[in-house]
């Protein structure tokens, strides 16, 4: 009996020390009307405008097909660490400056489809911003896509505007704010969120989004048919 006493009195729980885990956090989804803000750093406060349906379904399928059919659209080749590869979609340029980005330059073309020239007033008179440059992309399918990054060249100045008009299938935009120089470049924890642009939907990016935020369009899983994508922007000599 003495001995089984002994064996109580030893007998203890332990618990091991609990660890701080860090999760990754889950994407915020934006898709109602409205204005957002992202982010409020030293660099500045970082916003997005959301407008569905800013082209009504009727008049956006019409555009589309003029669209898809009038715009020179064109594949550019890129060079890295000596391996050309395709871009993964088709682009024209619209402007009397030209716009280089990814080390490849596109030609002035100062020579504006009507079309195109219409949908840019009307989102000026909408917005209160006069752009006078165009980058027209054209996602044939659900391989196509644009790995991420920020418009954030030189010749777009400082807090760029850019305002971006969709067409045609519904793609998933993605954001994911820039780490913290704590970070050294990790992304693995930093906000992220998916904003599905459909037929017809303008999006306004504004203040410092493209100083803290990159974005991308992913390719798919699943099949999707062709979108266009005109992202509206202001040139600088």
């Amino acid at each position: 009996m003495k001995k089984d006493q002994v064996d109580t009195q030893k007998q203890f729980v332990f618990e091991k020390p609990s660890e701080v885990e860090r999760k990754i956090p889950d994407a915020g989804v934006i898709d109602k009307t409205g204005v957002y803000e992202l982010s409020r750093l030293p660099t500045g406060i970082s916003k997005i405008h959301l407008i569905p349906d800013f082209i009504d379904s009727e008049q956006a399928d019409w555009i589309f097909e003029q669209l898809l059919q009038d715009i020179p659209w064109g594949q550019r080749t890129h060079v890295r660490q000596e391996v050309s590869f395709e871009e993964p979609r088709l682009t024209s340029w619209y402007g009397e400056l030209p716009y280089t980005y990814s080390r490849l330059t596109m030609q002035p073309n100062p020579n504006w489809h009507p079309l195109l020239t219409m949908l840019k007033e009307r989102i000026e008179e909408f917005t209160g911003y006069t752009f006078n440059s165009l980058l027209c992309n054209l996602y044939r399918n659900e391989k196509d896509s644009v790995d991420w990054h920020s418009d954030d060249e030189p010749s777009l100045g400082k807090n760029p505007v850019i305002a971006s008009l969709s067409f045609g299938a519904t793609r998933t935009f993605e954001m994911r704010k820039k780490p913290s120089p704590e970070e050294n470049g990790d992304y693995t924890y930093v906000e992220r969120l998916r904003i599905p642009l459909d037929h017809g939907t303008l999006l306004m990016m504004e203040g410092a989004t493209q100083e803290d935020w990159q974005h991308r369009v992913p390719k798919e899983y699943h099949s999707r048919d062709a979108r266009i994508n005109l992202t509206f922007r202001i040139i600088y000599p």
